[in-house]
């Protein structure tokens, strides 16, 4: 069974991410000994989004063509409505989140990062949660919709808010712990 403190998690992001959702899991889960990148599309640092207005920068470790799905046990998508609105068309981030997918990695989404799940064609008769006014979104993508700080399907976590960005944290490390979640292609 794998360790928290052994595994390796990639976090993708681009500007406009909401500050709590890219920083607390980053650095809830290195305080755990996990190994903690960041990727963003250029390589380059990226600005979050905080209290209405642009926050902190957050260092970036590589750029999206340097990610190896298998180096990483997980892959967080960080919410915030411009971060994963920008990411939704990039194409090399979607090819990313449905990598994860098809190689049976943990993939964590919280707040409007499911759009993510949505758009790689992943949230098909799954369970899942979100920001609420991304619900409909999730629910005309086949997903079996509830509201509660984390859903987990078979090794995708989805949560709602920065409120619940402990139990999103707990449920990363208790997934990750678990080891890879084998499950039908996308």
């Amino acid at each position: 069974m794998p360790n928290i403190e052994t595994s390796k998690i990639l976090i993708l992001s681009t500007h406009g991410f909401e500050q709590s959702e890219l920083e607390f899991p980053r650095d809830q889960l290195r305080a755990k000994g996990a190994t903690v990148h960041v990727a963003t599309p250029d390589g380059a640092a990226i600005k979050g989004w905080n209290d209405g207005d642009w926050g902190r920068e957050a260092e970036a470790d590589l750029s999206f063509s340097e990610v190896k799905i298998e180096d990483y046990d997980c892959l967080v998508l960080p919410g915030g409505q411009i971060n994963p609105d920008l990411l939704r068309v990039n194409t090399e981030a979607v090819n990313l989140v449905r990598g994860f997918v098809e190689h049976d990695k943990i993939v964590a989404a919280i707040c409007h990062a499911p759009w993510l799940l949505i758009e790689a064609g992943v949230a098909k008769d799954r369970e899942m949660t979100s920001y609420h006014s991304i619900r409909t979104d999730l629910r005309n993508a086949g997903a079996n919709v509830v509201d509660k700080e984390v859903a987990i399907s078979n090794g995708i976590i989805t949560s709602r808010s920065p409120e619940d960005l402990k139990a999103f944290v707990s449920k990363i490390v208790e997934e990750v712990e678990e080891g890879e979640h084998h499950r039908d292609a996308a």
